[in-house]
């Protein structure tokens, strides 16, 4: 790979452990900062640190780190190592910092995978996958055949909070159900959030509902610019191996598939019923859902790869811990914790076999650098001598490029209560090419803590922008929202596209660069021409925000009437 011969699986590990042993720890102390304080733990982050992590974390030692294999394998192994170096407890299984997912890999079978639109009367349609239609058998299970009526439900929103429900008066019990991808639509921000992407709209949300609500199946309709991305995306994203959580308790579609809006034209013709009518009622209050006069015919044949690959989780204990702290190292006693915790996946997409030339998706911006971040924000907080009043807990997460499955399953399994983690900030991708004048902060303002978050960044002379894309719902794609569903208040630090002696129309060319060219490419490899002292700068906000959470006076907590609220709500219940 690479034209570099990889090593043995031994060879490799050993190399890895020589590597932690002896690389350079450095320290910035700034003049006139007392050691043990939260602002010598500041001055020490350092660049030259995160740039030799990033380095040796996209290394083509590593194969990509795509989860069950033997790159991801190592490199979680390599994490470990140094968060033990660091003198961080193991907050993982069985007191090691390894918290091992079970995972189910899915590959459709696409000869042995059939759709058919069965109409009433008339004949019937034949889809082919990959270019009318693509699906996933999140049962696990070999093959699965379908021969069920197909329900238009809209949206295939339920939001008491806005008086939608488009299941309301329609019985989906194995059937497939049949939805628009994205919100209703609205220009109010009090209804589906007006222009900005709400979770409803999401695609995640739409087959897990139809689950909920008893369908064996759910076709979405895809139309480029609800859904922010072409249909190559879509194809791209699911004609390949999807992974599913092994031990995932909610309910599951037997064909969780996607639909060109050209397949939905003729399956509506089909029903003699107009598309642009009936997208029309979908966003109208009063919709109601209509079964069609189509049955869907199905097979789904699939291979099956049960795997596990970890989470690494270190903790640093607080001197309040919670009596249900699993650290070996951590006392007992009655207060609870109001821990931070800091995210970073460190899987990627693995590599090409026998591919000539560059066949290896290194990863080095996505996510070496928030790996590479929350390391050295480890290793300042372990080295500080500070004992914190809370927890201070850090992982790095597997299986995010598979739909955030990792923390999926760390927010179901968390080291400490749920309701005792007071704040979770995630670091994802933040290219190295200089200081940071602005940040985004998507979701912060959600949450009491906003305040604090304000004032921080002005301190630290950031300032704070939108969004820039609200209606591609950002804040569902990445590691924080995970936390969220279990009621943890959570937000990832971006940056915006204003550097240091730059203009903006230089960080957007940069940012439009790296999306347009090395994005999930093979060239998103280590730049020896990188800047990191702005990602030095954001790993020092966020320990100043982590600090401010542990030493508050009450937990954070989501806004009032927030979608986040009453899973919240219910930890703290349930402590």
């Amino acid at each position: 790979m690479n034209s570099r011969k990889i090593p043995t699986a031994a060879a490799a590990l050993l190399s890895i452990l020589a590597s932690a042993a002896t690389a350079p720890i450095l320290a910035q102390s700034a003049p006139n900062v007392a050691l043990g304080t939260i602002a010598a733990v500041e001055a020490s982050v350092s660049a030259q640190n995160i740039r030799t992590q990033d380095q040796f974390i996209s290394d083509d030692l590593f194969e990509g780190r795509y989860p069950g294999l033997r790159g991801g394998q190592l490199a979680a192994q390599y994490i470990a190592t140094q968060f033990a170096l660091y003198g961080l407890a193991p907050a993982g299984d069985n007191g090691t910092y390894l918290q091992q997912v079970n995972f189910v890999g899915m590959k459709v079978i696409p000869d042995q995978t059939t759709f058919t639109l069965q109409p009433a009367s008339g004949q019937p349609v034949l889809l082919k996958f990959g270019d009318d239609f693509v699906v996933s058998n999140q049962t696990l299970t070999p093959t699965t055949t379908l021969d069920v009526p197909i329900v238009f439900v809209g949206y295939g929103a339920t939001a008491p909070e806005y008086n939608w429900d488009d299941y309301a008066n329609v019985d989906v019990k194995g059937k497939v159900i049949l939805c628009i991808v994205g919100d209703p639509p609205s220009d109010d921000p009090k209804f589906f959030a007006g222009k900005a992407l709400t979770y409803y709209g999401r695609w995640t949300y739409k087959f897990e509902q139809a689950a909920r609500k008893g369908a064996v199946g759910a076709l979405i309709i895809h139309r480029t610019d609800l859904a922010s991305y072409g249909w190559n995306v879509v194809h791209n994203s699911n004609s390949g191996e999807k992974t599913f959580l092994l031990d995932d308790a909610n309910p599951r579609l037997q064909a969780a598939s996607w639909i060109q809006l050209d397949v939905a034209r003729k399956l509506f013709a089909l029903s003699n019923l107009d598309l642009d009518k009936e997208f029309a009622a979908a966003g109208k209050p009063g919709f109601h859902a209509i079964e069609l006069p189509v049955r869907l015919k199905a097979t789904v044949t699939s291979t099956i790869r049960p795997f596990q690959s970890p989470n690494v989780v270190a903790i640093l204990p607080g001197k309040s811990p919670s009596p249900t702290h699993k650290s070996p190292n951590a006392e007992c006693c009655a207060r609870v914790d109001q821990a931070v915790l800091y995210t970073a996946h460190y899987d990627h997409l693995g590599f090409v076999p026998n591919m000539p030339g560059d066949n290896i998706y290194n990863g080095a911006a996505d996510n070496g650098t928030g790996v590479a971040m929350i390391l050295e924000m480890a290793r300042a907080w372990a080295q500080s001598g500070i004992k914190p009043p809370h927890s201070v807990i850090f992982a790095a997460v597997t299986a995010e490029e598979q739909g955030l499955l990792g923390s999926e399953y760390l927010g179901q399994h968390p080291p400490i209560p749920a309701s005792q983690i007071s704040l979770d900030i995630n670091f994802d991708m933040l290219l190295p090419i200089g200081i940071q004048q602005e940040i985004n902060v998507n979701g912060a303002q959600r949450t009491t803590f906003y305040p604090r978050v304000e004032a921080t960044a002005k301190r630290f002379g950031l300032a704070i922008v939108p969004d820039p894309r609200p209606e591609a719902g950002s804040y569902y794609r990445s590691d924080h929202f995970s936390l969220s569903r279990v009621g943890i208040p959570a937000f990832s630090v971006d940056s915006g596209t204003l550097y240091e002696g730059h203009d903006r129309a230089w960080g957007v060319a940069k940012e439009k660069d790296f999306n347009d060219n090395h994005y999930h490419n093979f060239s998103d490899n280590f730049d020896p021409t990188w800047d990191f002292t702005g990602d030095a700068k954001l790993a020092r906000f966020g320990i100043d925000l982590g600090w401010q959470v542990i030493n508050a006076p009450h937990t954070v907590e989501w806004n009032k009437g927030d979608e986040f609220a009453p899973a919240r709500e219910a930890s703290e219940r349930a402590q």
